[in-house]
């Protein structure tokens, strides 16, 4: 299969006092990204962080439209942003070893690295509702108009991937810079991709879709 190169529409960061993207969302305004020990929201219309909220934020990163859900270690955090605080806490399918996040269809999507899987987990429980097998590592999870996209970060490279739904086979691939931290769409033409250890947050065109 013919990897094609993404295009990078705005790259944002790196952004004082932050070392590393561990993943990322949007809430239809904001980017909403993690370093760590905070959430960070970001305008990507101006570039500069209007926000931040102290949780530990170890890897991926969710919206359902009211809350953010938040991978720390082997738990996964829903935070309210009005407030600014943990509400629930339900366990992480892949006990630390989870590494992307996305919600579609009254579901979390979560990653598990290594292991090459996406979950569905019901958000109340963390119950396991289905699995997908992907041939890749999964390094963030994102769903846009029925479209399953992963991506992936190797050595030095990484990809945006969309996998079969139903089967995990790999249907298209686009090449990054660079290794990817957390990945969403705007639910458009655009998805913000992580840059991990760079600090960095990259929007690239959703291949195909340049009239958006």
């Amino acid at each position: 299969m013919k990897r094609a190169a993404a295009e990078i529409l705005r790259e944002y960061g790196p952004f004082p006092g932050v070392e590393r993207i561990n993943g990322v969302t949007y809430d239809g305004e904001n980017v909403w990204f993690a370093s760590g020990d905070k959430l960070n929201a970001l305008d990507p219309e101006s570039g500069m962080i209007v926000r931040t909220i102290d949780v530990a934020s170890h890897a991926g990163t969710a919206f359902d439209g009211e809350y953010l859900y938040q991978i720390a270690e082997d738990r996964i955090h829903k935070v309210d942003p009005k407030i600014g605080k943990v509400v629930a806490t339900i366990p992480a399918p892949g006990n630390g070893g989870d590494s992307g996040m996305a919600w579609a269809e009254g579901s979390l999507w979560v990653g598990e690295y290594r292991a090459h899987k996406i979950h569905q987990i019901d958000p109340e429980t963390g119950k396991v509702i289905r699995t997908i097998e992907s041939k890749r590592v999964v390094t963030g999870v994102t769903w846009v108009d029925g479209e399953l996209w992963h991506a992936t970060w190797e050595g030095e490279e990484g990809d945006l991937v969309r996998v079969d739904p139903d089967t995990g086979d790999v249907l298209q691939e686009v090449a990054m810079p660079s290794g990817v931290s957390g990945l969403e769409s705007d639910g458009g033409g655009c998805f913000f991709c992580g840059g991990g250890s760079s600090g960095k947050i990259k929007a690239a065109r959703h291949p195909g879709r340049g009239d958006k």
